[in-house]
C-alpha cells in the first residue's frame, strides 16, 4: 500500500499548482461567465479547469486511483484509493474578488482517509495533515484551541443558503449559539472554516449540510491537530455528504448539546 507521505506530496504538488492556474488566471467578473449549479451555487470554467489539472498529476501518478469531486465524479466512492478533490472551495468568494478560497484534496485508502491538503490560494498558504503524522502549517505543527468557556470562543458556520427550507431551524441554532458565545464567522469557504479550526483560529464550528470535497481533508486537519469532527448525533463521519460540527473536544462538546438539546449524546 502507498504511504500515507507519499499521497500527501501528490496532493501537495496537485493543490500547488491548480492553486498558481487560479492566482494568474483572470476571474470571470461578468455573470454571464458563471454557470449554476443551483440557486446561490456557481461553477466557472476556472473550477473545471483546475479540477483536470489536479486530476492529471494524482491519476498520472497512481493510476489506480479514483477521483471524487464536484464537476468530474460526485459519487462517493470508497474502495481502493480515492482521492476527495474541491479544485474552488469558495467559487462565489473568488467571482467576488473576496480572498477566502482554497484548494482542497484529500486521500483515502478503503475509506479512510490518510493524507489531506487544503491550500489558502490568495495567501499561499498550505495546511497539510497525514494520518498519524500531525497537522502542519509550513513548518509549525497545529493545534485546536485550548478555550474551554463558550464565552471567549470564536465560532465558524455556514449559512444553509442551498436548502431554504432549513433556514428557520438553522437561525434558532445560530440564536442558541450567538448568545453564548464571543463571536460567529462565516467566511464561506468550509475547508479554510475547517483549518482555522485546525490552527485554534476557530474554537469550533458548524454547518447544516456539506459535500464530501468541502470536508474531507479539514475533517484529517482537526483530528491530527486534537480536535474532534462528528455530525450532528455527536458520530464520526467519514467521506460522506452531512452535517459537520467541529472543535476543541470541549467546545465541540458544547457545540452539540447547544445545536441538538434534544438529541441525547452517545
Amino acid at each position: 500500500m502507498v504511504s500515507a507521505l507519499h499521497l500527501l506530496q501528490l496532493a501537495q504538488t496537485a493543490a500547488e499548482r491548480a492553486a498558481s492556474y487560479i492566482r494568474g488566471v483572470e476571474r470571470p467578473s461578468d455573470p454571464e461567465g458563471w454557470t449554476h449549479k443551483g440557486a446561490r451555487d456557481f461553477v466557472t470554467e476556472v473550477d473545471r479547469t483546475a479540477e483536470r489539472i489536479i486530476a492529471d498529476i494524482l491519476l498520472t501518478a497512481e493510476p489506480n486511483g479514483q477521483m471524487v469531486g464536484e464537476e468530474l465524479s460526485p459519487k462517493v466512492v470508497t474502495d481502493g484509493l480515492v482521492w476527495i478533490v474541491d479544485p474552488l472551495d469558495g467559487t462565489t468568494n473568488f467571482l467576488h474578488d473576496f480572498s477566502s478560497y482554497a484548494v482542497s484534496i484529500a486521500a483515502a485508502v478503503d475509506g479512510i482517509i490518510e493524507a489531506g491538503v487544503v491550500l489558502h490560494v490568495t495567501r499561499n498558504e498550505s495546511y497539510t495533515a497525514s494520518r498519524g503524522g500531525g497537522a502542519w502549517r509550513g513548518g509549525r505543527r497545529l493545534k485546536v484551541s485550548a478555550i474551554q468557556d463558550p464565552g471567549f470562543a470564536l465560532i465558524g458556520t455556514g449559512f444553509p443558503f442551498k436548502d431554504e427550507s432549513r433556514l428557520e431551524e438553522y437561525q434558532r441554532q445560530f440564536g442558541r449559539v450567538a448568545v453564548a458565545v464571543s463571536g460567529i464567522r462565516r467566511p464561506g469557504a468550509a475547508a479554510l472554516d475547517l483549518a482555522d479550526v485546525a490552527a485554534g483560529r476557530f474554537d469550533g464550528f458548524w454547518e447544516q449540510h456539506l459535500s464530501a470535497w468541502d470536508i474531507a481533508a479539514g475533517t484529517l486537519l482537526i483530528r491530527e491537530a486534537g480536535g474532534i469532527v462528528t455530525d450532528f448525533s455527536g458520530r464520526d463521519i467519514g467521506i460522506e455528504h452531512t452535517g459537520v460540527v467541529a472543535g476543541n473536544p470541549l467546545i465541540h462538546q458544547w457545540l452539540l448539546e447547544t445545536l441538538c438539546p434534544s438529541v441525547p449524546l452517545w
